[in-house]
């Protein structure tokens, strides 16, 4: 038997951000991408303002976006 392994980090958070706001990672990358704000904790705290998610979840979200885009 295969297992995953479990996703470590931010990503790990993913499954419950898709669940319970009904959008795909990708959704919210997206908008972290195209907003004017640059600075993870301005990017949180729009997340949190605009969006309703919460903290930890925004977290994550912003966390990995720009790990990403720092690591292309």
């Amino acid at each position: 038997m295969t297992t995953t392994p479990a996703a470590k980090g931010p990503a790990s958070y993913f499954p419950s951000i898709e669940k319970k706001y009904g959008e795909p990672i990708a959704h919210w990358q997206g908008l972290i991408r195209s907003s004017p704000l640059t600075k993870h904790m301005e990017l949180v705290n729009w997340l949190k303002a605009e969006h309703g998610l919460g903290h930890g979840h925004a977290n994550a979200l912003v966390a990995q976006t720009l790990a990403e885009d720092k690591a292309s």
